[in-house]
């Protein structure tokens, strides 16, 4: 078989990541219990301890949103907070769900679990209908490339499985979700709480002919897969060593396909390679393709540090440190025009400000209003000026390089997450690199001074290690004596490995060698 069946029969591979969305209390644990129970893939001391907390604190024989719900304060309160991962499978495909919460203030956790999603599970209440957090969610879904939408009209019990009920959600959700990208939605009547339309057919709603939500979820054909044309390679680490003067660089695939032999550049610096291994810890591979861990050998030896990127000569990303993009804003605090924020750019991080919201986005309607910064929760387009150039792609065509997040470098939180829908050539010439990795050096009585540069390099988005003598004779020298060759050779040795490998170190110590 050749390599280029194999990476699409690897693509098509029976895995299903779905996403669960919508407004709190709408059953989205709930719905997950029931579907992981009654495909009996609840491990039997689990679902003993769940049934026992049931009886004890909600009075029946079973809570299935308490198989999901796995926080203390998730139980005591009844609700979701953080994003739970589940795993099940069937005879016909495997699983993964994220499950995510309902509430306004964990937004950004919802965010999150549907950044990896293909499929999202949208909840409504029959009872409330279509909410305003059912339109965020699903903006957020859309606006992360998710195409695939199944939207599961939750508690028909409670509505007298009513069809006319039914049929004004469906009608309500189609006028909200005409003003998205397209996107293929498939609408299923259902209980969680009773079973009905999950994985059994509802006997209670003779009028609905479609699939249960198990049968749907087992065949539908996910559009909007991996990226496998494009060749992104960020590099995360520098494995140098380990006899016959080996030099590797490691990191995760994020699109596309390399193999041995390919031509390949490596940015900033523009200069070109061929491939001359792939190896893994299972051994040398021809190939490797998204989303593969991997060791890339080059046959030429070029200066390749952290945050680099490996792509095909005649297919580049491109370099830029002007960008456009759709942001979900996460901080309690508000968005700071002009502010110096950190921008975590695949393995890169680089310091970059807000320029102009160039508008906000109205989540009932999708209509466009004019904003001076966003607050929590809030979407947003927005322009972003980097201080160093990244090397991105437009997020619908590269899901994996077209992604960044904001930190506020003086909370060191997550503040917004974007998508970036158009980024501005530079000249490659202004894409070297601000700051190479570099040693910096304290004398052992000048500990507070050290940490604070460690901290000021840190919080402008430079790679870098702390070192002093405590933290050395408590690891890797334990036991050697502080004046001793060996010392100072363990030292040394530190350093040269984390500067190879493009990370800065700050070393608190008089036994440094020269």
């Amino acid at each position: 078989m050749s390599s280029d069946s194999l990476i699409e029969q690897n693509q098509n591979i029976d895995l299903l990541r779905f996403a669960t969305a919508g407004s709190v209390d709408d059953g989205k644990s709930t719905l997950i219990g029931r579907l992981l129970y009654d495909s009996k893939s609840i491990f039997e001391d689990q679902l003993s301890v769940i049934k026992t907390f049931s009886m004890a604190h909600r009075n029946q024989e079973i809570d299935y949103s308490l198989v999901t719900d796995g926080l203390k304060s998730e139980r005591e309160q009844g609700i979701t907070i953080d994003v739970a991962y589940r795993f099940f499978s069937t005879p016909k495909r495997r699983f993964i769900i994220a499950d995510t919460p309902g509430h306004e203030q964990y937004t950004r956790n919802m965010a999150t679990g549907a950044s990896n999603a293909s499929l999202a599970l949208i909840l409504i209440d029959a009872r409330n209908g279509v909410v305003t957090q059912t339109k965020r969610h699903s903006f957020i879904s859309s606006l992360l490339g998710i195409r695939n939408f199944v939207v599961a009209v939750n508690k028909m019990d409670l509505v007298d499985y009513s069809e006319e009920v039914f049929e004004n959600i469906v009608s309500e959700f189609n006028s909200f979700a005409d003003k998205l990208s397209e996107e293929s939605i498939y609408y299923i009547p259902i209980s969680a709480l009773k079973g009905d339309n999950v994985i059994d057919r509802s006997e209670n709603m003779p009028w609905y002919k479609g699939s249960t939500l198990l049968d749907y979820l087992e065949n539908v054909n996910v559009s909007g897969g991996r990226n496998l044309n494009d060749l992104r390679f960020p590099v995360q680490y520098v494995n140098w060593g380990g006899g016959d003067d080996f030099r590797g660089y490691c990191g995760t695939i994020a699109s596309g396909v390399v193999h041995k032999g390919d031509k390949v550049r490596v940015l900033p610096s523009g200069k070109t390679s061929t491939v001359s291994r792939i190896v893994t810890f299972d051994g040398d591979l021809d190939y490797a393709f998204a989303p593969m861990a991997v060791t890339i050998c080059l046959e030429d030896d070029i200066d390749i540090s952290r945050g680099d990127t490996i792509a095909k000569v005649d297919d580049l990303p491109v370099i830029t440190g002007s960008l456009e993009a759709n942001v979900v804003w996460m901080d309690s605090a508000p968005m700071e025009i002009g502010k110096d924020y950190l921008i975590k750019h695949t393995t890169s991080t680089v310091k970059g400000s807000f320029e102009e919201v160039m508008h906000e986005f109205d989540p009932d309607d999708i209509s466009m209003r004019s904003s001076e910064v966003l607050n929590l929760n809030g979407i947003g387009k927005v322009k972003l000026e980097l201080k160093s150039p990244i090397f991105a792609d437009i997020y619908s065509e590269n899901r994996s390089t077209g992604s960044f997040i904001v930190i506020d470098p003086h909370t060191n939180q997550t503040a917004a997450a974007g998508m970036i829908t158009r980024c501005k050539q530079v000249s490659p010439d202004k894409a070297c690199k601000s700051v190479k990795a570099r040693v910096i050096t304290y004398p052992a009585d000048k500990k507070e001074e050290a940490k604070a540069s460690y901290d000021r390099l840190s919080m402008h988005g430079t790679h870098c290690i702390y070192v002093d003598d405590d933290l050395l004779q408590a690891t890797i020298c334990k036991g050697v004596p502080v004046d001793s060759d060996q010392y100072s050779e363990a030292i040394n040795g530190l350093c040269e490995i984390a500067t190879r490998s493009g990370v800065s170190v700050v070393v608190c110590s008089d036994y440094l060698k020269d």
